[in-house]
């Protein structure tokens, strides 16, 4: 068994020693130099804070949140210390806006696709974005990290996509699991095979049953579990769950506290990055794990956590995107017909799909412009959704805007 760092098989004792130890002076640095963080940490002794138990007692910044924040400070909330070194900025659906330091690598990715079989000589067909949000990108960096060659494909396009695998031959795909799903029902179809033997894969779930299709068509697939803020959180290696990155400190949070769950309790993946570029402390991702006993049995060290299991908010994540409820209000806001609304997201065919209920009086059913909806749910998302007119009182006065059924 080959490994990316010598870091990846230290002793977990080492490892949580030399994060510790530096973690007062990256607090300091990031007080001393984010107008967000002096306000943040103004009342408090960041040199004081060396332990997990003192790191607890800081205030949690929530994903949720960036939005009024960096509206009120454009682009970053004050966060960046020197925008002089942002190579490229990316708005994310909310929107949100993160930042990208031009340097090798600087999501981490090459570790994920390290541990998933990629090396020098692969070429790899990148289906995640490359426009406006940064998920081409942070896969793009790793895999060359890597030393591999990529296709910047891009989602879409099947028939354009399958004629570059058929002519380019790559052996490598990184995407989302539902795209490369798609890739592999259209290639059936025109009775073509995908040269794809491995596959690193993000943005959502891997089920049981695409893990299945794609063991039946020779791809060994893989997760990576990554940000468009923090880079890399956690990658699998083999099937025991996903191994956490070296570099950063991960805590299972309970949702609405500031305090870290018990070792068999599900909460929110909360992480503190140590990116000068862009310092993350304590930052709520919205997703909910749960830690794993023990190691992998592939040798690397550090903690295993499950994998995604819900979120912890009602943002959620369709198709490697995030859909927020602000963007759902913005939705009815344009929209002034529609007087109460969900989103509904849901599978189908292991697709994640988009639903829109829509309160509408009686009275006004005739002056509905469906169509016209569904155009500010793209505008507003970049996604489509179905959009579905009900009856006033149909809908549950329970405060919930996106109802996630998968």
């Amino acid at each position: 068994m080959s490994f990316y760092s010598a870091q990846e098989q230290q002793s977990m004792a080492l490892r949580e020693s030399t994060l510790l130890s530096g973690l007062s002076d990256f607090l300091s640095f990031a007080k001393d130099s984010s107008v967000y963080y002096q306000q943040l940490f103004a009342d408090i002794d960041v040199s004081q804070i060396d332990s997990r138990e003192s790191l607890a007692t800081l205030p949690i910044t929530r994903k949720s949140d960036l939005i009024k924040l960096q509206a009120a400070a454009m682009p970053f909330a004050g966060m960046v210390p020197q925008m002089a070194n942002i190579g490229r900025v990316f708005q994310s659906p909310g929107p949100i806006y993160e930042p990208e330091v031009d340097e090798r690598d600087w999501w981490r990715m090459g570790q994920a696709f390290f541990a998933a079989g990629f090396r020098e000589g692969d070429i790899v067909q990148n289906c995640l974005s490359y426009h406006l949000t940064p998920g081409g990108f942070i896969m793009d960096s790793g895999a060359r990290a890597c030393g591999c060659s990529v296709i910047p494909a891009g989602p879409g396009q099947t028939e354009l996509q399958l004629e570059m695998a058929k002519n380019l031959k790559p052996n490598g795909y990184c995407g989302t699991p539902s795209f490369l799903k798609i890739l592999l029902d259209k290639a059936k179809s025109q009775q073509q095979k995908l040269p794809f033997t491995k596959a690193l894969v993000t943005g959502e779930a891997l089920t049981p049953a695409l893990k299945a299709a794609f063991i039946d068509a020779d791809i060994e697939v893989k997760q990576a579990y990554a940000t468009a803020d923090i880079g890399l959180i956690a990658f699998e290696s083999v099937d025991d769950g996903l191994i956490v990155a070296e570099d950063i400190i991960l805590e299972l949070v309970r949702p609405g506290t500031l305090m870290p769950v018990e070792s068999d309790e599900v909460g929110e993946v909360v992480i503190t990055s140590f990116n000068p570029s862009y310092p993350l402390i304590r930052f709520a991702t919205g997703d909910l794990s749960a830690e794993l006993v023990g190691s992998s049995a592939c040798g690397r060290s550090n903690i295993r956590i499950k994998g995604w299991l819900g979120r912890a908010d009602q943002t959620t994540k369709v198709k490697g995107l995030f859909v927020h409820p602000e963007q759902v209000e913005r939705i009815r806001s344009q929209h002034n017909i529609i007087q109460r609304l969900r989103m509904v997201v849901s599978r189908d065919n292991d697709n994640d799909t988009m639903c829109l209920l829509c309160e509408v009086a009686e009275t006004a059913l005739d002056s509905v412009d469906v169509s016209a909806i569904e155009q500010t749910i793209r505008a507003v998302t970049q996604l489509s959704a179905e959009v579905c007119i009900e009856p006033l009182g149909s809908l549950p006065n329970d405060g919930i805007v996106i109802d996630d059924r998968r």
